[in-house]
């Protein structure tokens, strides 16, 4: 393999508070050296950074990717092609496919579809549950041997509290995690958007904000009685932070993560009935909004995910009430992120540290660091450059994105797998 000299980059690597110009050689695929004038191997190839932003590649913690079962939305290749684009270079894919992710030969079945885009690592959420249907348990020691990183029936919350109690049980004996989709189910049964003076006036059924914060309420308490690790997923609501900060308060083994739509868009975003903006959860009022934005700041939420769901025009052209919820968010991830950087709200490392660093280290992986010897998955990218979201436009098949019109500063020049540059 060429070596592949980047010079004149700005290196930036939340893992160790490296931010500096410099430059970085990719060696046989891993990080051979990071630095100050590195000398350049005979026959090397050299990228000139002009002092573009060089950090390790993004790694994604939740994503739905429509294969198996739902190809004509996502395929793993589509989705990989976003992703590489969004600078995303190892992703957890969600199992509430059809089939669901409940069987050992599922779990291998995506982690080779990952391996063969030769762009992505896949890494497999098993379902908790049968079929993802809240009922009897999977078999959580074979999956986790099958490569399974952790336990979630998806988008689907765990409603049985014993179910939900059991599950925490298994999965802290196999060194793993729960997932949990924290909305009340039948609270949310028949819901389009969040509850309140908006959704009256447009007429549209409301899932009300305790939803949120019963189920992280509740999931807490299942916690503390088996001392497992729960994860709650896209949290946005002040009320379940509250709860989240309090849990941490008494070291329990509780963490969350958000995705960009709950700290970039509030429910302003759903006028006009825009089904593109219609999410589950959904969008939420401007307090709730900034706190989220707060959450990121004090350390509260410990990653950002794309929460990546694939639609079709099928799913997307109804009346909102009846529109499927989700948003396509792989090549939108960085970019919104940075908003929050060019907003104030977050240093340019602490907003990487939440796509990179933290992540991986929740999921216990060799990932999203710049170190001697790492992998060489890289993405290169320029900070203040401006472009345009357009569906339609989006790589991938998914283009259902709620970001349709928004003007960002932040593009992605080149992503690298495996030291092989497979965008830009």
């Amino acid at each position: 393999m060429t070596p592949i000299l980047f010079t004149s980059v700005r290196l930036l690597d939340p893992a160790s508070g490296l931010d500096r110009q410099g430059d970085l050689l990719l060696q046989d695929g891993i990080i051979a050296d990071h630095g100050a004038n590195l000398g350049r191997p005979e026959g090397a190839l050299v990228i000139e950074g002009n002092g573009a932003c060089l950090a390790p590649g993004l790694v994604d913690l939740r994503a739905a990717l429509g294969e198996p079962g739902a190809e004509h939305r996502e395929t793993i290749a589509s989705a990989a092609l976003a992703a590489a684009a969004g600078g995303v270079t190892t992703l957890c894919a969600l199992p509430d496919t059809d089939p669901a992710i409940d069987d050992p030969a599922l779990v291998q079945f995506v982690v080779r579809r990952g391996e063969m885009t030769g762009c992505l690592t896949i890494l497999p959420y098993a379902a908790a549950t049968a079929g993802c249907q809240g009922k009897d348990l999977s078999e959580y020691g074979l999956l986790r041997e099958a490569g399974a990183i952790a336990f979630t029936d998806g988008r689907r919350a765990i409603g049985n509290a014993r179910t939900m109690r059991l599950a925490l049980s298994y999965a802290r004996a196999f060194g793993s995690f729960v997932v949990q989709h924290p909305e009340e189910p039948s609270l949310a049964a028949g819901g389009a958007a969040t509850e309140g003076e908006r959704a009256t006036r447009m007429g549209l059924p409301g899932i009300p904000v305790a939803a949120e914060a019963m189920m992280v309420a509740r999931d807490i308490e299942l916690a503390k009685i088996t001392g497992g690790h729960v994860h709650f997923a896209h949290v946005s609501t002040a009320a379940a932070l509250a709860h989240i900060r309090a849990a941490r308060v008494l070291g329990l083994r509780v963490t969350c993560d958000t995705a960009p739509p709950y700290f970039d868009l509030n429910e302003t975003a759903i006028g006009e009935y825009r089904t593109y903006a219609k999410l589950s959860p959904p969008l939420r009022d401007e307090a709730d909004r900034l706190a989220v934005v707060q959450a990121l700041k004090d350390g509260t939420i410990d990653a950002i995910a794309s929460d990546h769901q694939p639609r079709d025009a099928d799913d997307k052209r109804l009346p909102f009430a009846q529109a499927e919820p989700g948003g396509a968010g792989l090549a939108t991830l960085l970019a919104v992120t940075l908003a929050r950087v060019h907003g104030g709200d977050l240093a340019l490392l602490q907003a990487l540290d939440l796509l990179t660093a933290r992540p991986a280290k929740l999921l216990g992986i060799e990932a999203g660091r710049l170190a001697k010897g790492a992998p060489g998955d890289l993405v290169l990218f320029h900070p203040e450059r401006g472009w345009r979201v357009e569906a339609g436009k989006l790589p991938g098949k998914a283009q259902n994105t709620p970001f349709d019109g928004r003007a960002l500063e932040g593009r992605v020049l080149g992503t690298w797998k495996n030291g092989r540059r497979v965008f830009g």
